[in-house]
């Protein structure tokens, strides 16, 4: 197989896949190197738009879908009660940012679709002894959720008011909202 067939057949898996698909996984698929996967994708991710790159693969984002970015504010131990929430509610977690007055708009990608990802996100967090990105902004975060429906996103952000989670948003950040 060719390159450039190899790149068609990484695109199809791509789209019919639910979950991110590893490099390493295409790469034994494919019978080459976890890095010509990783060259594949940057020449695939140029001319595609929507490929994303997680901590678990690499992820086409589906068109039918709706996304909301939440402001939210908790502790540490709370995390995983803040990402079970949203999943619980039918949201999928893309990403984590925070806004740092140094550093500015600080993203990680996070693709948490499930309670389970969430453990897992949980435990490697724990077993790293590092701290979630909020740290560095007092609890303040930022997460991109996606969801089936507006009436979902509406759902999530009741749900994360009454569990006191959802942050107001500053006049600045009313403004960068439309």
């Amino acid at each position: 197989m060719n390159t450039s067939m190899r790149r068609e057949e990484i695109l199809k898996i791509l789209r019919n896949s639910e979950t991110p698909v590893a490099a390493r996984e295409l790469a034994s698929r494919f019978g080459v190197s976890r890095q010509v996967i990783v060259q594949d994708m940057a020449v695939i991710r140029a001319s595609v738009p929507g490929i994303l790159s997680t901590t678990k693969g690499y992820t086409i984002q589906q068109e039918n879908t709706c996304t909301r970015e939440f402001k939210v504010r908790h502790r540490q131990d709370q995390t995983a009660e803040e990402l079970n929430l949203i999943v619980d509610c039918g949201g999928r977690v893309k990403n984590v940012s925070i806004s740092h007055r140094v550093y500015g708009r600080v993203s990680a990608e996070m693709d948490i679709r499930s309670r389970q990802d969430v453990r897992e996100f949980t435990e490697a967090l724990a077993s790293s002894h590092s701290t979630v990105l909020s740290t560095a902004t007092s609890g303040y975060h930022y997460h991109l959720v996606k969801a089936s429906s507006m009436e979902r996103l509406d759902l999530i952000g009741s749900e994360l008011e009454k569990a006191g989670f959802l942050a107001p948003l500053q006049p600045w950040e009313k403004e960068n909202e439309k």
